[in-house]
């Protein structure tokens, strides 16, 4: 099955830290471009998605994530440019790849948890994920969704600072996501399996 970008989300919140909080924003940054394949018999999804391409501070996102404040357009811009080359190093580090697979023992409640690989920056932490899939009635797609605690931290990341820490990003951020994959369904004659 592939990922339906279209259709999957994932999502970053950090909050804001530092003796003058007060004056920042806490922030949401999202993937609608998420690309990669799940494979739900083995247990198994790789995706990937370009930190050039997350949006910043959608108001239905901040609305959802319970974010109380509205930043400007000059402060998101500020924001995603900060983000993207003093922090994440987007252009040295383009990608976020995730290849997380089920490890059968391990259950919640309503749903598994997954081991999963994630490289950002540059690293490779792997950690565990807890996550509901969803298989539709007809088995030819799925729904997963979950979320996570992070710290930039274990990825080499020093969090957004100025005033010497006074204004600040703080070190941990919650990901959260909803993926939809569907099986392709091939064109005939294009000498596509279905299924792959």
């Amino acid at each position: 099955m592939h990922i339906a970008p279209q259709d999957s989300l994932l999502t970053i919140t950090v909050r804001r830290g530092g003796a003058l909080a007060r004056l920042g924003h806490d922030h949401v940054v999202a993937s609608r471009t998420l690309q990669g394949v799940v494979a739900p018999a083995p247990g198994r999804a790789q995706f990937q998605f370009r930190l050039d391409e997350m949006s910043v501070d959608e108001a239905s996102l901040r609305q959802a994530a319970g974010l109380t404040t509205t930043p400007s357009a000059d402060a998101i811009a500020g924001t995603r440019h900060n983000m993207l080359v003093r922090v994440l190093e987007a252009e040295r580090y383009p990608w976020v790849r995730i290849d997380a697979r089920r490890i059968d023992a391990r259950r919640t409640g309503d749903g598994d948890v997954l081991d999963a690989d994630i490289t950002l920056h540059g690293v490779t932490r792997t950690v565990q994920l807890p996550v509901r899939i969803e298989m539709a009635a007809d088995g030819r797609s799925l729904q997963a969704s979950g979320s996570l605690l992070l710290k930039q931290s274990d990825f080499g990341i020093v969090p957004f600072a100025v005033l010497g820490g006074a204004m600040a990003v703080q070190d941990q951020m919650e990901l959260a996501f909803r993926i939809t994959a569907r099986q392709e369904i091939s064109a005939p004659g294009s000498g596509a399996s279905p299924g792959r």
